[in-house]
């Protein structure tokens, strides 16, 4: 029973850090159409950003004020980093090929690591605060780390803004517009371009925002946002590219699947995740709650 409870535990606590990260993924694609290579290195600028604050300011001080740090990196990475990339590389690339974009974004990728690098160096960046701040909680009969439930809080506050944001604004409105025909929306007043760079950059700050909260739980090395974008890829294709419904079962499933296989058996972490993924694939290729979109030939 108790193996249960731990199993459960795991699964949602990996499951709220994956959907912080792929919410981010999935929306930005389901705006703008390109599928963001360089996601997994804004994960990494988030977490970077945010162990540098905690140790920097809130290794001593007040525990709350460490997590308001955190938010903090996410927030600066996200609205920083998001409307540079978007401007600068991707605005280029709307309408390429697919090929194209993805050595774009890879290129990105790949320019962010050494940015990292030159930033924070090689060495492991470790600021555990946040996570001991909170302590143990017993559940069933089982000590469980506190800072996981903060976690998966702030992944349900998250999705349920993102959700309100997108049906319930004038923003989201215009968002539905802009996916559903470019051209008319253009056409009608709307300012695409800008509506495209507020998606990007709240994009990016999602993916910030899952750096940051889970830095306090892991080493952070260089090369952390590729084996991140790796998984995230797992998530949004099980669920549906483009869908945040699709992204937060994705999540789940993929958190439960590789907690049951960590603890039964671990070397089958990883094939646990993509089994669920080929098998989703196979007989649904637009994922769990993606939609067939039509191509022209």
């Amino acid at each position: 029973m108790n193996l249960l409870i731990v199993i459960a535990l795991d699964g949602i606590s990996y499951a709220s850090w994956l959907f912080l990260v792929s919410a981010g993924l999935t929306f930005t694609y389901g705006v703008v159409r390109i599928l963001n290579l360089a996601h997994g290195n804004l994960y990494a600028l988030g977490a970077y950003m945010g162990a540098w604050l905690v140790l920097g300011w809130g290794s001593n001080a007040w525990p709350v004020l460490s997590y308001l740090l955190l938010f903090l990196a996410a927030v600066v990475i996200g609205v920083t980093a998001g409307p540079v990339i978007e401007r600068l590389f991707l605005r280029r690339v709307y309408g390429k090929a697919e090929e194209i974009q993805i050595l774009l974004t890879f290129s990105i990728l790949l320019i962010l690591e050494d940015v990292i690098k030159l930033a924070w160096g090689v060495s492991p960046l470790f600021a555990d605060k946040p996570y001991t701040y909170m302590g143990v909680v017993r559940l069933g009969g089982v000590d469980y780390a506190g800072y996981p439930f903060l976690l998966t809080g702030i992944a349900v506050v998250t999705g349920l803004l993102l959700w309100l944001v997108v049906t319930r604004t004038r923003f989201g409105k215009v968002l539905v517009s802009v996916i559903t025909d470019r051209e008319m929306s253009a056409a009608l007043g709307v300012n695409v371009p800008r509506i495209y760079t507020l998606a990007f950059t709240l994009g990016a700050v999602f993916a910030a925002l899952g750096g940051a909260f889970t830095a306090p739980m892991f080493s952070l090395v260089p090369g952390i946002g590729a084996e991140v974008i790796v998984v995230s890829f797992a998530v949004v294709a099980i669920g549906g590219l483009g869908s945040i419904g699709g992204a937060a079962l994705g999540a789940v499933l993929v958190g439960l699947a590789r907690a049951t296989a960590v603890h039964l058996v671990p070397e089958l972490d990883l094939f646990a995740i993509y089994l669920i993924m080929a098998l989703v694939l196979l007989f649904r290729p637009q994922g769990l709650f993606g939609q067939v979109e039509a191509r022209r030939i």
